[in-house]
Order: structure tokens, then C-alpha cells, then sequence
């Protein structure tokens, strides 16, 4: 018996459907169901406090290699018509800290400001200004790393074209650390750390509008180093 018209039509409508269906959630590991993008609803319903916790487990999964299935494909028109990021996240420009990957988020879920050093400037801060007036964000986060190769070009007084500016801007917080080398992991591990409060301090200092929302708690700053050689994020202390 061949198939009708309508019975064909019918068994398209299923396979739309069904297709839709996993393009609205995700597996988290243990099995449970999770929307698979982030919308305003999602967005308006986090505190700073609950998005720096989401940033906390995605990357307790990506170092326990337990991270969530994602359809990475079925995200792209799921967020075509807008996004919603609950974080935005300044991070170094180097290749070993892909933000999306360390903290286990997809598209969409998180805003990503990448410069070497992750240093402030007015095209950073004026990101963050947008990430959280204009998109809603609940959380910035400055993050730096182990074995920066801006910070030891910063400990080094190097100089290189433009680069020799980028790197002055680290060298307060080589110069509140105290002497030390750039062969030396642990001190360039510190300069990092007081690199991270450096930047944080200039993005409050810096932008009326970003610290009129901290003052208010609508937002929240944190900072963090991230482990090249574990992959593990450790979030500052304020």
C-alpha cells in the first residue's frame, strides 16, 4: 500500500518536531535535561552569586572530563534571533584558555573579551559596560593564568612594537609583587594574581556604569587564575 500525502506530511511534522525538541535541551552527565540555550527568562532568573556557582561547576566537569552533550549545531539558529549570556568573562588571548571549553558552556551562554595580559582598557571596559547594561549579564569575571607570556614579558621590561605598551600596563603589578623572574613559575603565578586584582580595580575605578551596578549587587566581579597544566580555575578571594 503506498503511503498517502498526508501520512508523508504527517512524518515530516514528527521529525521537525522531535529535531526542535533536542535543540531546546541538553544531557548534563547524569542524564538530567537542561535548556540548551540561554534566554532572557534564564538570564533575568540568575543572581551574580548563581552565575559565578554555574561557572564553578562547568569547570569542576571539563577537569573531571564529565562534560555536558551538546548539539553545538542545533545552537546556532536556537540563538540566532538573540543572546542572553550570564557572564561575561575577560580572559588572556592565549590558545590554552578557551573560555567555553574550561568552564563547559555552550553558545551563547557566556561573552568572551580576550587580550593578552587580560588587561583593561576603554575597548574592555566599554564591552562589559554592554555585556551587563545593555545584554543583562550578572557576572564579570577577570581571569588570568599560569605561565603567562604577557606577564613575563612584563617581569622582562620587554619591548616589541606595540606590544611594549600592552605589557607597561602589567608592570604595577610586577612592581607590587616585589623582585622575582620570569623563570621562576611561582612568582610569575604571583604577578598574575596581582595582575587580575589590578584589573579589577580599574574596571570599578573606570566605569561609573559597571560600579553603579556592583554597588547595587545587580552585578558581580570576581577574579580567577586558571591552571594550564591541571585545567583547574581558581576563583580569587576578594
Amino acid at each position: 500500500m503506498r503511503p498517502t500525502t498526508l501520512g508523508i506530511g504527517l512524518g515530516f511534522l514528527a521529525l521537525a518536531v522531535s529535531a526542535s525538541a533536542l535543540a531546546q535541551t541538553s544531557a548534563e552527565p547524569s542524564g538530567k535535561k537542561t535548556p540548551a540555550v540561554q534566554t532572557a527568562e534564564s538570564q533575568a532568573a540568575l543572581t551574580p552569586a548563581s552565575a559565578l556557582e554555574k561557572l564553578k561547576k562547568g569547570n569542576t566537569r571539563f577537569v573531571e572530563k564529565n562534560m555536558r552533550s551538546r548539539d553545538w549545531m542545533a545552537k546556532v539558529p536556537a540563538t540566532a534571533g538573540g543572546q542572553y549570556p550570564f557572564a561575561a568573562i575577560l580572559a588572556c588571548m592565549d590558545s590554552r584558555t578557551p573560555i567555553e571549553i574550561i568552564f563547559d558552556q555552550g553558545i551563547g551562554d557566556v561573552f568572551g573579551i580576550r587580550i593578552a595580559g587580560n588587561i583593561v582598557n576603554d575597548d574592555v571596559l566599554g564591552s562589559m559596560e554592554y555585556a551587563t547594561k545593555v545584554v543583562g549579564s550578572k557576572l564579570l569575571v577577570v581571569l588570568g593564568h599560569t605561565s603567562c607570556g604577557a606577564v613575563k614579558g612584563s617581569i622582562d621590561d620587554a619591548k616589541l612594537g606595540n606590544l611594549t605598551a600592552l605589557l607597561a600596563k602589567i608592570r604595577p603589578a610586577v612592581a607590587a609583587s616585589g623582585p622575582g623572574s620570569s623563570k621562576d613559575d611561582a612568582y610569575v603565578t604571583k604577578v598574575a594574581q596581582a595582575n587580575v586584582y589590578q584589573a579589577m580595580k580599574e574596571i570599578r575605578e573606570k566605569s561609573p556604569i559597571i560600579k553603579a551596578q556592583l554597588d547595587a549587587g545587580t552585578v558581580g566581579l570576581v577574579g580567577a587564575i586558571y591552571d594550564v597544566s591541571t585545567g583547574k580555575v581558581t576563583f580569587l578571594p576578594d
